[in-house]
């Protein structure tokens, strides 16, 4: 089964072995596995399990993640990788499946329209309780980590598949993640006029 170690000092012999599906980490205790440490956010990423594997996506978190020291967004973990979360360092153990799925198709009923909220985002519809954070390209449908279908392509990002219409689905953008993503770049451009020089005319 999926697992991952902590190997921070203060956290060991702690391990995070995860069950089908999203698993939750952060410092909040309503997480699947929270992690009481202030490099930590709230709500830092999510650990998606499915028989291809284990995807890490980080949840704009305050710190960042990273895998091998590098900076992820979102990224199949494998084994022997070293991630850290903050300041919290974890060994990818395992990310295989133990057990023996059958592949069926099931159906799926259709959905109630998914609730907006004030702000914008929308609920999930099988799931009242989470927001959803990918929309498909072609019927609109929108859903929660849960509920896209996760298919793995070799040596590049995961793509997600609607789970009505199985068309591409891509993330729902937050108006936190757009503010984030508009610093970084401003940061860049900053960075890239210091030390490249004034644009030729």
């Amino acid at each position: 089964m999926a697992k991952l170690l902590i190997q921070t000092q203060g956290f060991e012999n702690r391990s995070l072995e995860l069950r089908l599906g999203v698993n939750r980490v952060g410092r909040d205790e309503a997480n699947d596995f929270p992690i009481p440490h202030p490099s930590v956010s709230t709500h830092h990423c999510e650990l998606i399990f499915s028989s291809d594997g284990v995807v890490l996506h980080d949840l704009d978190s305050t710190n960042g993640s990273f895998v091998n020291g590098q900076p992820v967004s979102e990224v199949w973990l494998e084994r022997g990788q070293r991630v850290r979360l903050g300041q919290i360092e974890l060994f990818v153990e395992d990310t295989g499946i133990s057990v023996s799925i059958p592949q069926f198709e099931r159906a799926v009923p259709p959905p109630k329209p998914p609730l907006v909220l004030e702000d914008g985002s929308f609920v999930c519809p099988r799931h009242p309780d989470l927001l959803a954070t990918f929309k498909c390209t072609k019927c609109g449908e929108v859903m929660c980590s849960g509920c896209v279908r996760m298919m793995r392509r070799q040596g590049g990002q995961p793509l997600f598949l609607c789970l009505l219409c199985h068309n591409k689905s891509e993330r729902i953008i937050t108006e936190k993640a757009k503010a984030k993503k508009g610093l970084f770049g401003f940061l860049q451009d900053t960075v890239r006029f210091k030390f490249g020089g004034r644009p030729k005319d």
